[in-house]
């Protein structure tokens, strides 16, 4: 009976590594190797103190983490009231604006960065400024991206608390400001500080937002990378500041796992409900807590839109007709029809290397308690940059294999980066939704005389079709903007839409500048509506990504 029992909860011994097969494949050959070689390369071949003796290092340094750290102070300090407004009251239209704020994140960096740069330079909006290529511009459009990482984590633990902790406070005579400090601001603290963690591994690894918005006059750890490779030709130099980026980017990482926990420990599965309806009187909150979130999030989209419509002579749809036509040789080899082309190739392509890896070892890790460790070795891509990856990828796998396979030829290079970059949301979608499965439909399956793939096609994958669909939409999301790894990938003459855009905006003229704002437009545009074809599958399913 136990022989039965078990048999559809745990996969015989040869099925569990064949799950384990493909996916640790991919993680060692596209990951682990090219990571460990560049790694490998800072430490060892010379002490490398011209290079961390430099001024220049230790200011690119100083300069990560001080945009980090202010951009997770602005995404705190404007996203706070917002998740109280958008989590712990209730009002109408609320579920709408917390789509609206939440969409930002899933923009591709490159679309953040040049949404600001359009808002910014001197021709903008908000040209008169003088805010092009300044730490305050950074620190905005890192604010941009992660003031919904806020409004969710601290939200949705604000949402639970029981309402009569802070009745009973008021009661005994303290003042709302009172209450707020002594009673909901300590119940808050770990979800804070999780979330403040979380924002500040993103700021530290931010590369298209500070090499756009930064240009000549701000670097960081990971743009000086670029810089080396792209400009001084000096790998030895990027070497050893990718183990500097390293160990920032781990720290931050760490530290997130840690403070994570102690939310985690400190929700303790709890599901109190603590809303309350909004009153009259919260209208001057609302909006006072909403209203600096709409003009972060909306003005630079806004710019962006106006600066792609403006012509030399007034207003037309001329930068987007551009996309269409071959510009000159020496802005683009492509037209960038063509890189929109190439773009949506290496995404799906990169889709679905990671998705085939990812749900193999999904499956692996939920029907194999022994399989965890491999689960915990998904994650690692996190932890590392992608700019980390693509230029890992760049020194080792740009070369002709035994056979006379050709890497670098046969357009491998850039799927694969993208892949490692989106493999990690693939497991983690996935994992929760195939652990949901009732074991007793698959005992029940079996006990009837199905075999396992009947099982599987009849009972499971109908199931987890939907978390499936998700993650594919989110992989291919991820992939489509992708800077970081690419940009040391893409040959000139098959760029990406991402760096074909980053290419019009270094080059002066309202023309080519204009077709890079057109062109970020469009690929806004493609990404958001398949992000919100992947959201409204995941409001039906549950899966969190």
């Amino acid at each position: 009976m136990s022989t039965a029992i078990r048999a559809p909860l745990e996969p015989p011994r040869a099925a569990r590594w064949a799950l384990l097969a493909l996916p640790l494949a991919f993680l060692a050959i596209a990951f682990l190797w090219p990571t460990a070689a560049l790694l490998w390369r800072g430490f060892t071949g010379t002490t490398g103190e011209d290079v961390l003796g430099a001024a220049r290092t230790w200011r690119a340094v100083g300069t990560t983490l001080s945009l980090a750290a202010g951009g997770t102070a602005l995404s705190l300090a404007l996203g706070l009231p917002a998740a109280w407004a958008l989590f712990r009251v209730r009002w109408r239209g609320q579920a709408f604006v917390r789509a609206l704020v939440g969409a930002p994140f899933a923009l591709p960096t490159i679309v953040v960065a040049t949404a600001f740069s359009a808002l910014l330079r001197p021709a903008g909006i908000l040209g008169f400024l003088n805010a092009d290529q300044s730490v305050g511009a950074i620190v905005a459009a890192l604010a941009f991206f992660n003031v919904s990482v806020v409004t969710r984590v601290v939200g949705g633990m604000w949402s639970g608390l029981d309402p009569s902790t802070l009745a009973a406070a008021r009661t005994l005579g303290a003042s709302p400001r009172r209450a707020f400090l002594h009673v909901t601001l300590p119940a808050l603290r770990a979800s804070i500080a999780a979330a403040a963690a979380i924002v500040f591994l993103f700021c530290a690894s931010s590369f298209a937002i500070v090499l756009v918005l930064g240009g000549t006059r701000v670097s960081t750890v990971e743009t000086e990378i670029w810089l080396q490779v792209n400009q001084f030709l000096d790998l030895r130099a990027a070497s050893i500041l990718a183990v500097l980026q390293v160990g920032i980017v781990g720290l931050a990482l760490g530290a997130s796992g840690w403070v994570r926990a102690r939310r985690d420990r400190t929700l303790g599965g709890r599901t109190a409900d603590g809303t309350r309806p909004a009153r009259r009187r919260d209208l001057p909150g609302l909006v006072a807590a909403l209203g600096p979130v709409a003009i972060l999030l909306g003005l630079p989209m806004a710019g962006l839109i106006e600066r792609s419509l403006r012509t030399r002579d007034g207003w037309g749809l001329e930068h987007y007709a551009a996309l269409l036509a071959m510009p000159e040789r020496a802005v683009l080899a492509v037209p960038m029809w063509r890189a929109a082309l190439t773009s949506l190739e290496t995404a799906a392509a990169a889709a679905a290397i990671a998705m085939a890896a990812g749900v193999s070892l999904a499956y692996a890790v939920a029907r194999w308690r022994r399989a965890r460790w491999a689960g915990s070795l998904a994650m690692l891509p996190l932890g590392v940059s992608s700019v980390i990856v693509g230029l890992g990828v760049l020194l080792t796998l740009r070369r002709t294999l035994p056979g006379g396979l050709d890497l670098g030829s046969s357009l491998v290079l850039i799927p694969a980066a993208q892949a490692v970059v989106a493999f990690p949301l693939v497991v983690r979608s996935l994992v929760p939704a195939i652990r949901g499965v009732p074991p007793g439909l698959r005992q029940s399956a079996a006990t009837l005389g199905a075999s396992p793939w009947a099982t599987w096609r009849l009972v499971e994958w109908p199931l987890v079709r939907r978390p499936v669909a998700v993650a594919l939409g989110f992989a291919f999301a991820v992939s489509l903007g992708e800077f970081g790894a690419t940009s040391f990938l893409a040959r000139p003459d098959r760029p990406t839409l991402p760096t074909a855009i980053f290419r019009l905006l270094s080059r002066p003229g309202i023309d080519n500048v204009g077709t890079a704002f057109a062109a970020t437009v469009l690929l806004a545009a493609i990404t958001g509506t398949i992000m919100v074809a992947a959201e409204r599958l995941r409001g039906r399913t549950g899966t969190e990504i």
